[in-house]
């Protein structure tokens, strides 16, 4: 899962002095803090679901703050990894580690930091099995998806998103201290969700990963071959939220906003398959219109996520 970045800095403020209140905002702007937002909104639904109500205060905050040290840490390792690839993208070339604002000893050492207070927190506040997922989430992220994936294979995001899937695990286990289908079917939301989310924002930035030497699909196939991947993927999104109803037994509330986001997204995204088949490119394709909505639609799948049971309006066949 992704945001864009940060905008540019200024001449005034690349040469006005730098104080601890700067670090601080440049060593917090390696966590990527509105990835962590998106990642959060498939955290604590679910744990509303698993409860089937609303679950403790202390260990939700527990939770949530356990998750957001995992997911800093997963995001500050991959900045220090990526650093080369930051500093010839125009939208990432502001990155602390690419100006110098942080130096790359001081980006490990902090993401390690992370990671390891991540693990600690969870294990001694939620349970072993949350700490446990928040580890291999970061070791996905880091290692599957960044070392390995990236810079090889035009599949990188689709199989290096499961790192993006496993906030949905830890909060179902952090209730349950387990795992079971509902969790599995959230996750695969999201896992399926992931591709036509990322491949839209790729396509508005190809010339950025091209130069880069990253390549993402829409740097190695052409507007309509990734549009059609984005349109089968967005049906098999859909589909499978659909899918929870029968498996969490979700009611009207659920039901309802998981079909018309859907069909929202479904519609953009064919909306996408028909302007690169009509020729239409560059910034005229509005990739960047799906990129958004996807966004919107997965907070919407999931904050119906936490409502459903604390209504729980049933279906007729329920």
């Amino acid at each position: 899962m992704t945001t864009l970045d940060r905008s540019p800095v200024t001449a005034q403020e690349a040469k006005r002095p730098r104080g601890w209140r700067d670090t601080v905002a440049d060593y917090v702007a390696l966590t990527k803090p509105r990835i962590i937002e998106l990642l959060l909104v498939t955290t604590f639904p679910v744990m509303f679901l698993a409860e089937r109500g609303i679950p403790s205060v202390g260990l939700v905050l527990a939770t949530l703050v356990g998750g957001t040290l995992a997911a800093g840490s997963a995001n500050a390792l991959n900045c220090y990894l990526d650093r080369d690839i930051d500093a010839r993208m125009h939208r990432t070339e502001n990155r602390p580690l690419v100006t110098g604002a942080v130096s790359p000893r001081g980006a490990i050492v902090f993401g390690v930091a992370l990671g390891a207070l991540s693990f600690v927190w969870l294990a001694a506040l939620v349970n072993w099995l949350s700490a446990w997922l928040a580890l291999g989430a970061i070791v996905l992220y880091v290692g599957f998806y960044t070392v390995l994936l990236k810079r090889r294979t035009s599949q990188n995001i689709v199989w290096g998103g499961v790192a993006g899937c496993m906030p949905v695990l830890i909060g179902w286990s952090a209730v349950t201290d387990g795992l079971d289908w509902p969790a599995l079917v959230l996750f695969l939301v999201v896992f399926f969700w992931t591709p036509p989310h990322y491949w839209p924002l790729s396509m508005r930035f190809r010339e950025d990963y091209a130069n880069a030497g990253v390549p993402m699909l829409p740097v190695v196939a052409g507007d309509v071959t990734v549009g059609r991947q984005i349109v089968a993927y967005s049906w098999v999104t859909v589909l499978t939220s659909l899918a929870l109803v029968p498996v969490a037994g979700m009611g009207w509330v659920y039901a309802a906003a998981a079909a018309v986001s859907g069909a929202v997204f479904l519609v953009e995204a064919h909306r996408l398959l028909g302007q690169a088949k009509a020729g239409v490119t560059g910034p005229r394709l509005r990739a960047m219109r799906l990129f958004h909505f996807s966004i919107s639609y997965l907070t919407l799948v999931f904050l119906a996520v936490a409502v459903d049971p604390l209504l729980h309006w049933p279906l007729p066949w329920a």
